[in-house]
C-alpha cells in the first residue's frame, strides 16, 4: 500500500487497488514521505471512506481527537455490523467517533444532554437500541467510563441514520414522530396500551417505519392487490379497518398524505393481529 499523505506518525491515506483508504498504526508514518510503501503487518486499522467530503472531516478530526477514539468507534461499528447483518455508510466511523469523543468529554465536565426520544428509540428501534447499549459497555470497558442510557439512544440513532445511507436525522426524528402519532390512534381506538413485548406490535413497528419513511419522501406503496381483497378483509376485521381508517383520516389531515388501497390493507391486517392478540 503506497502512501498518498501523512495525517501524522500514526495515520496515512493510502492507495490500494486504485481506492484511497485511511490506515492506522503505531508508527507507521515514522520517517515515510508521501509514495513510500507500508506494510500490511504494521496496519492496525483500515477505514474505508467513500467520499472525499468524508476524508477532509476524517482529516479534520484526526487533528483534534485521539487515536485510541477511532480504535474504540471501529470496535462498536464492528460489533454492530456483525450483529445486524447489513452494511453502514461510511460516514459513520467519522459522526460516531465524533460524537462519542464529544459526550464522555461533556460527561466529564458534568454535562449532560437529555434524550427527548429515548422511550420512542427503545419502542421502535430495539436492535439499534440494543447495540447502543453495547456500545456503552465497550466505552466504560475502555475508559472506565459510564455514560447514562441517554448515549444509548444518541448512537442508535446513528446506527438508524447509517442504514438508510445518506438520510438526514431529521428524517429519523419525522418517521418516530409518525410512528408514536398512529399508535397513539390506535390505542386510542381500542382504548388499551399496545403491548410492546408482543411479536405482533415487532411486526407493525417494522411495517410503520418503511410506512413513515414513504410518508415522509411523497411515495405511495402501490402493488399488484386485487380490488375485491381489501372489501373481504374490511368485512372479516370491521373493527380493526375502523381503526386503519382513522389512521388513514388522521394521516391525511395532518400530512396531506392519501394512504392506498394497499397500505389500508396491511394497516387493517396488522392491527387486527395486535388486536386479537391483546384480546385473548
Amino acid at each position: 500500500m503506497k502512501i498518498s499523505k501523512i495525517l501524522n506518525n500514526n495515520v496515512a491515506i493510502i492507495i490500494e487497488d486504485k481506492y484511497e483508504r485511511v490506515v492506522m498504526g503505531c508508527g507507521i508514518c515514522y520517517k515515510k514521505k508521501v509514495g513510500d510503501e507500508i506494510r500490511n503487518s504494521n496496519v492496525d486499522k483500515v477505514f474505508e471512506l467513500s467520499s472525499t467530503e468524508n476524508k477532509q472531516r476524517f482529516t479534520e478530526l484526526i487533528e483534534s481527537i485521539p487515536l485510541e477514539y477511532f480504535e474504540l468507534g471501529k470496535e462498536i461499528i464492528n460489533n454492530a455490523k456483525g450483529y445486524l447483518n447489513i452494511n453502514l455508510n461510511s460516514s459513520i466511523y467519522i459522526s460516531l467517533v465524533d460524537h462519542i469523543y464529544h459526550s464522555i468529554t461533556r460527561y466529564l465536565d458534568g454535562i449532560s444532554i437529555k434524550n427527548v426520544l429515548l422511550i420512542e428509540i427503545q419502542r421502535y428501534y430495539q436492535e439499534e437500541f440494543s447495540l447502543g447499549l453495547k456500545a456503552l459497555d465497550i466505552i466504560e470497558e475502555k475508559f472506565n467510563v459510564r455514560l447514562p442510557e441517554d448515549e444509548a439512544g444518541f448512537i442508535a440513532l446513528h446506527f438508524i441514520n447509517a442504514q438508510v445511507g445518506q438520510e438526514e436525522i431529521k428524517n429519523t426524528y419525522n418517521a418516530t414522530e409518525i410512528i408514536q402519532e398512529i399508535c397513539n390512534v390506535i390505542s386510542s381506538e381500542f382504548n388499551m396500551k399496545l403491548n410492546e413485548e408482543s411479536v405482533y406490535y415487532y411486526r407493525f413497528i417494522s411495517h410503520l417505519k418503511f410506512f413513515a419513511q414513504r410518508l415522509i419522501k411523497g411515495e405511495v406503496y402501490i402493488g399488484n392487490m386485487e380490488s375485491e381483497l381489501l372489501e373481504v378483509i374490511k368485512k372479516r376485521y370491521n373493527n380493526s379497518y375502523k381503526c386503519a381508517n382513522k389512521v388513514k383520516k388522521f394521516v391525511l389531515r395532518k400530512y396531506r398524505y392519501e394512504v392506498s388501497d394497499e397500505e389500508m390493507l396491511y394497516l387493517t391486517i396488522h392491527i387486527n393481529q395486535m388486536f386479537y392478540k391483546y384480546s385473548n
